[in-house]
């Protein structure tokens, strides 16, 4: 009887745990959902080729985080896409960049030999970044505006929703 009970309160504690995980993500995640208006956490950021970016040396930009991993398909089919926008928005003062989530290095690099980005790029330990904004599912897009403010965080925007994003930090189409 005492085997049992010692069993008993160790699938307890086990279960325990994990509702407790599971309340604490769904509450990240609603809490995430309504972040617009309010500053940006502190981050720090280097991407592949050395360039360090924080707080303070995005101040008077727009921001665009999309967190993406090799294995995500809907990623892929995005990738270009928000490469075009990068682009098209460079002048304006957007910087993209396209932070990779708990992937190797190794991995993330023979990936980008087989499918190049043009937009900076940066590995999860070289941010804090993907817990900030609790990166699960992918693709997902956030947007910081010119005065350090969440314009929107969207799970897979596509084209109009990347763009309204950018409409809501003050990024506007000539096209």
């Amino acid at each position: 009887m005492l085997k049992f009970r010692a069993k008993m309160r160790r699938m307890l504690g086990r279960h325990t745990l994990v509702l407790c995980l599971l309340a604490a993500v769904l509450l990240a995640t609603a809490l995430a959902a309504d972040e617009a208006g309010q500053p940006a956490p502190r981050f720090r950021a280097r991407t592949m080729t050395g360039d360090q970016f924080n707080n303070e040396s995005v101040k008077g930009k727009v921001v665009l985080f999309e967190f993406w991993t090799t294995w995500c398909k809907f990623c892929e089919a995005e990738a270009e896409m928000v490469d075009d926008i990068a682009k098209e928005f460079s002048g304006k003062g957007l910087i993209v960049l396209a932070v990779d989530v708990l992937e190797p290095d190794q991995k993330v690099k023979k990936y980008l030999t087989e499918h190049p980005r043009t937009v900076p790029i940066v590995l999860t330990k070289d941010t804090n970044l993907a817990a900030m904004y609790n990166a699960q599912s992918y693709p997902i897009y956030v947007v910081i505006d010119r005065d350090g403010n969440i314009a929107g965080e969207q799970r897979g925007a596509g084209e109009r929703g990347l763009r309204r994003m950018l409409r809501r930090a003050g990024l506007e189409s000539e096209n």
